[in-house]
């Protein structure tokens, strides 16, 4: 009998914290309710936590590395270099294809928020650290895609241009090679690859827009991926506000950090229903 009593005293314990919790991250959202609402130039800076939530999995996260190593025996940043992708063409494909590509997946919550904001005039740009396009296809005019995009493709010899469609149809593969229909050459994602430097015209523009905001909202990323991470030193606005999972090293600059994820965090403040 003292056991169950015990038992029901714990569970009201844990009552009381989730409702806590729940206070608490209420109280967080309106306060950025209030933040969007002050704001006229918001910015907002996402990585893979913004695309996770739509089923796409971070590949370098532990058990993207785990999965790399034993299916392929190489971790995620040598399959996805510069030098491995000329050397070791046919692997990189089918691994680019296989754990990169996800074309049923689909916005959510907080692309569409995202977009809603921009619709309305407060967001002035996305700047993204994914290659899936969903914020295009949420709404989103203006995105600065940092890392490329996996639904644009080039020819490596004579440039012409493919879609993703292009080179997912084994028809116009040699293995999962996609070649180009012209001249035959490599086809290659427009993808920023290891070893590869950063399109320095999208860097200006996301540096210049960062720059000029009075919020940036920094959201899905831990931001220990650099160069793309060091882009927050440029700015110099009002309200800095993190929405991440997890910590991060830049906690103690923001004017509100909400560890809850992303698609929920917006889709609230932004009255999102699905």
């Amino acid at each position: 009998m003292e056991k169950i009593e015990k038992n029901k005293e714990i569970i009201k314990g844990s009552c009381k914290i989730e409702k806590l919790i729940e206070i608490i991250i209420g109280s967080s959202i309106e306060k950025l309710k209030e933040i969007i609402q002050e704001s006229s130039s918001i910015v907002f800076f996402g990585g893979a936590g913004v695309s996770t939530e739509s089923g796409i999995p971070d590949f370098r996260s532990e058990n993207g590395l785990y999965n790399a190593v034993r299916d392929y025996g190489y971790p995620p940043e040598e399959l996805l270099s510069y030098s491995f992708f000329m050397s070791h063409t046919e692997v990189f494909y089918d691994y680019y294809k296989t754990n990169l590509i996800y074309q049923k997946a689909q916005p959510n919550k907080a692309h569409k928020a995202l977009a809603k904001l921009e619709a309305l005039g407060k967001l002035k740009a996305v700047v993204t650290q994914n290659i899936d396009g969903l914020h295009q296809s949420a709404g989103s005019k203006n995105v600065l895609e940092l890392h490329g995009s996996v639904l644009h493709n080039h020819c490596m010899d004579c440039g012409k241009a493919y879609d993703l469609d292009y080179i997912m149809d084994a028809a116009n593969c040699t293995g999962s090679i996609p070649k180009c229909q012209s001249c035959g050459g490599v086809v290659k994602p427009n993808v920023v690859l290891y070893e590869e430097a950063l399109d320095e015209t999208v860097i200006h523009k996301a540096t210049k827009t960062i720059g000029l905001a009075d919020t940036l909202i920094v959201g899905g990323t831990s931001l220990v991926v650099y160069p793309a991470a060091g882009l927050i030193n440029y700015y110099h606005g009002k309200n800095l506000i993190l929405i991440n999972k997890s910590s991060t090293q830049y906690d103690h600059l923001a004017n509100l950090v909400i560890n809850e994820p992303i698609a929920e965090v917006l889709g609230q403040a932004l009255e999102i229903a699905t």
